[in-house]
């Protein structure tokens, strides 16, 4: 899942960029209004969340908010900042912000804020299932059978993004931009060693891999028979 951060102040957009990159994220930062703009109208279908701060150089975050709605009314807006009274949250809702938080604030309750947006914003619920094994984002834990199943990170979002696309092909592009926030040519081939390990430890034993492999192409779970 793909975030906008746009502040600039570098202690705060570098802890939040690490926080949320260790969380499954990829984290795109803008340290000023402009550009801020720029890269969410450029890539309004990519972002599952935009993090505003208010007092920005250049343009502040109510004008990003505010150019933002007059092109989707989907893509959630929090905005992260000092103006800090009830005027001031009360003028960033109505500018077009889904949630508006204080600074100083605390990291677990921005990350469960954006989870419970982003499943607004989707219209499903953070657990995916495929047969016995399930997947849970909000306590980022895989089980099978009932019985837990160790993931590292990127083999984590790996499944994520395969079973959130289930039933389609992945195509190897695709998985390499959004797992691995790569948007430029590059040797997909760690993807075969991700998926291997998936297999590994989620595939029944002596039966064809859940992971179907479309040469050429990418990857699909298929939907349950």
């Amino acid at each position: 899942m793909r975030i906008l951060l746009v502040e600039d102040e570098t202690s705060i957009s570098n802890f939040l960029k690490d926080g949320l990159e260790e969380e499954g994220f990829a984290v795109d930062v803008a340290d000023n209004g402009k550009t801020g703009l720029q890269l969410a109208l450029d890539n309004l279908e990519e972002y599952d969340t935009i993090i505003l701060d208010w007092m920005l150089p250049g343009m502040s975050g109510i004008e990003i908010c505010r150019n933002i709605r007059k092109e989707s009314h989907v893509v959630p807006v929090i905005f992260l900042t000092a103006r800090d009274t009830t005027d001031d949250a009360v003028f960033g809702l109505e500018s077009g912000a889904n949630d508006y938080i204080r600074k100083p604030f605390a990291f677990d309750e921005l990350l469960a804020r954006i989870r419970v947006l982003m499943r607004g914003k989707s219209g499903e619920n953070s657990v995916f299932r495929y047969k016995e094994i399930i997947l849970d984002v909000d306590s980022h834990r895989v089980s099978k059978a009932d019985e837990n199943v160790e993931l590292t990170q990127k083999e984590f979002a790996l499944l994520e993004f395969l079973l959130r696309n289930k039933g389609k092909v992945s195509r190897r592009t695709r998985i390499i931009e959004k797992v691995w926030d790569i948007h430029f040519d590059y040797d997909t081939s760690v993807i075969d060693v991700y998926i291997n390990a998936l297999r590994k430890k989620l595939d029944d034993k002596n039966s064809e891999s859940f992971i179907e492999t479309i040469r050429g192409v990418g990857y699909r779970i298929n939907e349950e028979a």
